[in-house]
């Protein structure tokens, strides 16, 4: 009986073929083209499905794919619908976001700098490194605001916990601005539109300069330009037209970067865990702008930086009129302590660079490929 049914199979395979073969049906021909393509398709069907889901699915294969939503924003929601909401709704939204790290010495200049933003439309985060939130309320738009309070936490320690790339994918530009800018000068409108004409994925407003703590001239403001990438090398004996890197070329620092969202999702997987101040990390920012021409300073719309240090207190000799108490062992200079571990958090920070570099051996220099073509 198996002999005979095989005999058939083969028999009607056979007869199938000769009919694709036979020139006078061509409809038989047309048959078996269309379903030897279906036959093509199904096997090259089922691979393709795993190239549906992104990264983000891994580990959420218990739930369905449509369910998830993994895009997020800082914008306020009602808690029930009214007229004004449903208008929001329907409007145009904020597509960028202000966040700043904030102490309640500070509220006045904070006060002036969000009003600017606000006028166009951001959205705002207050990372309150002192605690005090009581004492915002009376700000109209405080309650338009997103306020998180952590007591003594750095800038980049918030940024790394409640600035997630998922949390901002909506908005186009991250403002991670310093307190203690004057921007007198500055029109947020005007320096996005600069910042998309010239394609910069990293950049800062230029500082006047009557600035206090200029640490790299490269991001003092050049008057007659629009923006600059490079430094000017009659300013400073360290730099010159030849340097190719941070911080001669492609550079900001940071006390006021502003982040394409492409660009913010890598920095924030730069921002390290355990390092709270951040030192080095500018010099390596332009790893995140896909090259150094995608970094720049904005010359016609700067800031004025003030160099006030509030976080973790004023130095102790500032603050003791008592040369007793001064010179005492049990007095601790926070801005003297400050400073000594960031140092230690620089080295720590530029050993892992290299010990990352060392052990990714698929990884490419793209910065340091570019200095030996310039040799």
């Amino acid at each position: 009986m198996r002999k005979f049914i095989s005999l058939v199979r083969k028999r009607h395979i056979r007869y199938d073929w000769g009919l694709c073969r036979s020139k006078k049906k061509a409809f038989m021909v047309v048959v078996c083209t269309l379903m030897l393509y279906i036959t093509y398709r199904t096997a090259n069907f089922q691979p393709s499905l795993t190239k549906v889901f992104p990264l983000s699915y891994t580990g959420l294969k218990g739930l369905p794919y449509g369910i998830i939503e993994d895009k997020s924003d800082f914008e306020l929601k009602p808690i029930w619908a009214t007229t004004n909401s449903k208008l929001k709704a329907n409007g145009s939204s904020s597509h960028n976001l202000l966040a700043m790290p904030v102490g309640l010495k500070q509220k006045q200049n904070v006060n002036t700098i969000v009003q600017k933003f606000l006028q166009e439309n951001f959205t705002v985060i207050l990372f309150h490194y002192d605690g005090k939130l009581d004492g915002w309320w009376d700000l109209k738009w405080s309650k338009k605001a997103v306020h998180i309070v952590a007591n003594n936490q750095t800038k980049w320690w918030f940024a790394k916990r409640f600035l997630h790339p998922a949390s901002v994918s909506l908005y186009d530009y991250v403002f991670l601005w310093d307190e203690d800018l004057g921007v007198q000068h500055f029109n947020p409108k005007r320096y996005i539109n600069i910042v998309k004409e010239e394609g910069l994925e990293i950049s800062q407003p230029a500082l006047d300069s009557k600035s206090t703590d200029i640490h790299h001239r490269i991001t003092v403001r050049r008057k007659k330009l629009k923006f600059h990438r490079v430094y000017d090398s009659k300013s400073s004996l360290k730099c010159s037209m030849a340097s190719k890197g941070p911080p001669c070329a492609g550079f900001v620092e940071g006390m006021a970067p502003v982040f394409s969202k492409a660009a913010w999702h890598c920095v924030w997987h730069l921002i390290q865990n355990d390092l709270v101040h951040g030192w080095g990390m500018d010099m390596k920012l332009g790893y995140c702008a896909q090259g150094l021409r995608n970094v720049g300073i904005v010359d016609s719309e700067y800031v004025l930086h003030q160099g006030i240090q509030t976080l973790g207190g004023p130095s102790a000799n500032k603050t003791s009129n008592d040369v007793n108490l001064a010179k005492s062992r049990r007095v601790v200079d926070t801005r003297i302590e400050i400073r000594r571990q960031s140092t230690s958090e620089l080295e720590i920070f530029k050993r892992r660079w290299e010990k990352a570099v060392k052990e990714d051996k698929n990884w490419v220099d793209p910065f340091l490929k570019r200095k030996q073509a310039h040799k």
